[in-house]
């Protein structure tokens, strides 16, 4: 019997790759311009990590966690999301106590999620993250928005809507999470068991159950907006005028609720418009959090970033047919006649590859005609041919496979004339 890859995970194949790395190369170099770092977290951590970090009443923890015993039975978890290992490298590392403050980091990883896997939807996932820990000043909540926008707009994808809301501080949070309660409390029992269970330990996350969301109540459901303090206020406006400034254009939309626990103050999205995309709209998910750190045994350092997943942007891509860079052709690929020649070629080949030049041969005695069929296949932009004759007389004839034209090379001088029409000439 054949194994099979697992549901919801894919094989990643040259000629899509590519593409992936495209993506990943454009998000890094915005952020080296923003000035953000990379850090590499491991792939599972302990499971109350996440728990702690994530919160027991997000979907994520109650259903979605891979979640094992090891031989030291220890509870371990594949990671689910970036921010709970970020922030945990900052409390373990001390990063805190570096002298350039806010800590600005980005990651890029597979996630585990048990989810059902649809388009947009696999229980290995690719994200890349954002996160900025230790500055509470506003303006940092706009340069994290502005490098989200930016990534999408180096990649081409025009037609994005950054979509804002305000989660407001704790004692803002408390007023309307009163205010949820007293609004579904009287009807609950018509609302799915998770969201009975969430009405007294978050109610917020009612706001975002896909089950019950066409229930009229969610319509009528009190609104954040109208329970902000005064300092609430003043923060949401200063996030959005920094936006005003720069030129970014947002939407804001009280009914805009992120899934995990320890978010305050500015969330936010960034949806995908216009034709193509299905039914999964949500490219990119963020906003700021207060705590987090503190639960893991740091100092107060509060925190903004997002993550985005790489399948689903490339799903925009593709809905919009977004042109994306043809991938580098190969330099040369050096054709062989005759047991001499194709010997010297292993030595050829090597030394182009040590020069910078990328080089192929043939390595399953195709006769002459098949090997040429093999560079055109390839699209190598030079071909060499040698043979037993050329390989006595120390010369090489190199054809221009755009051109046509083909020219007598000495052997001895092979390799830096190659060098000038690909590496130096580019």
């Amino acid at each position: 019997m054949s194994i099979q890859i697992p549901r919801g995970t894919q094989d990643i194949l040259p000629g899509e790759v590519e593409l992936w790395q495209y993506i990943e190369e454009k998000a890094k170099d915005v952020c080296r311009r923003y000035n953000y770092q990379e850090i590499r977290t491991p792939i599972f951590e302990h499971t109350d990590l996440f728990q702690r970090g994530v919160g027991d009443t997000t979907d994520i923890v109650q259903r979605e966690m891979y979640t094992f015993e090891d031989r030291g039975k220890r509870s371990l978890t594949l990671r689910p999301e970036g921010t709970a290992g970020v922030a945990r490298s900052y409390v373990e590392k001390k990063m805190f106590g570096q002298a350039n403050q806010p800590t600005k980091l980005f990651y890029n990883g597979p996630m585990f999620r048990y989810e059902r896997p649809q388009s947009g939807r696999m229980r290995q996932f690719v994200q890349f993250g954002v996160e900025a820990i230790g500055s509470s000043d506003p303006a940092i909540d706009a340069e994290v928005l502005a490098l989200a926008m930016s990534i999408y707009a180096e990649l081409g994808l025009t037609e994005v809507k950054l979509v804002l809301n305000s989660l407001g501080d704790k004692e803002s949070r408390d007023a309307h999470r009163q205010a949820l309660i007293d609004h579904f409390k009287p009807s609950i029992s018509e609302f799915c068991e998770d969201c009975q269970n969430r009405l007294e330990k978050n109610p917020l996350r009612i706001l975002d159950c896909k089950k019950d969301r066409d229930n009229p109540l969610m319509e009528t459901a009190p609104s954040i907006l109208d329970y902000l303090n005064e300092e609430s206020k003043t923060y949401f406006e200063k996030v959005k005028g920094h936006l005003d400034v720069i030129g970014i254009p947002y939407v804001v939309d009280p009914t805009l609720v992120r899934g995990l626990d320890y978010y305050f103050h500015t969330a936010f999205e960034i949806m995908a418009e216009g034709e193509g995309f299905g039914a999964i709209t949500t490219l990119c998910g963020g906003g700021r959090y207060t705590g987090l750190v503190e639960d893991l045994g740091g100092p107060s350092s509060p925190g903004i970033g997002f993550a985005f997943s790489i399948e689903r942007l490339i799903m925009a891509l593709k809905a919009k047919d977004q042109v994306i860079p043809a991938s580098p052709k190969l330099d040369c690929y050096v054709v062989s006649l005759g047991e001499e020649a194709k010997d010297k070629t292993v030595e050829l080949v090597y030394n182009l590859r040590k020069a910078g030049i990328s080089a192929d041969k043939d390595y399953l005695d195709k006769k002459m005609k098949a090997q040429f069929k093999a560079a055109d296949r390839l699209e190598a932009r030079f071909t060499a041919i040698l043979g037993d004759d050329e390989l006595a007389n120390g010369k090489i004839n190199v054809k221009d496979m755009a051109t046509g034209e083909q020219v007598e090379v000495n052997l001895e001088e092979f390799i830096n004339y190659l060098k000038e029409k690909t590496v130096g000439g580019n």
